[in-house]
């Protein structure tokens, strides 16, 4: 989608030893609207494409879109993934309502340890839980769509192990190997 007067959006990034900052201008990303998808051309592409990801910051923009997206591959066995982004995106009410609609088309939800801990804190779950426990609780959160398929949640940790944990009950940790500084 173009928008005339407005410029493609921007990100700075500030790397500084092991910490890292970024910095958005969302500029015409943060315009974008459900009819665009709508268009004929634009169902093509959807028709055509097999895998759907977002952001999770595009719930602040056009959530009706995910929603959309997230529906046409649960009806068509296609895969649907989201990034919750921030935690921030499960901690606002209004953002966090539209990442639930969004849940039920999910395939595969990916997120760090801070997002974890932030939607188990949303959710009202024991702070106690470990990474992997909020994993697999989400993997069997609301009423999956696409029963051909099972939900995968992805939880990095840094340097720590990766979680992934399906909803048929199964939890694998992959190692993250050193690198060299």
């Amino acid at each position: 989608m173009e928008v005339d007067d407005t410029p493609t959006g921007t990100c700075a990034v500030l790397v500084h030893g092991k910490e890292r900052g970024l910095v958005a201008n969302l500029a015409a990303a943060n315009l974008y609207k459900f009819d665009h998808l709508q268009q004929e051309s634009m169902q093509a592409i959807v028709s055509s494409a097999q895998f759907f990801y977002s952001a999770g910051f595009f719930l602040t923009v056009s959530p009706e879109s995910a929603v959309s997206l997230g529906k046409h591959a649960a009806e068509n066995n296609k895969v649907f993934c989201m990034n919750i982004s921030a935690p921030f995106l499960v901690q606002v009410p209004p953002f966090k309502a539209a990442m639930m609609s969004c849940l039920p088309y999910m395939d595969f939800l990916f997120g760090n340890e801070s997002e974890a801990a932030a939607f188990a804190e949303s959710e009202g779950w024991e702070s106690s839980l470990s990474v992997a426990e909020v994993a697999k609780k989400i993997t069997t959160l609301g009423d999956k769509v696409n029963k051909q398929r099972p939900r995968y949640v992805v939880f990095t940790q840094g340097a720590d192990k990766t979680i992934v944990a399906c909803s048929d009950g199964s939890l694998t940790e992959y190692p993250v190997p050193a690198v060299p500084a």
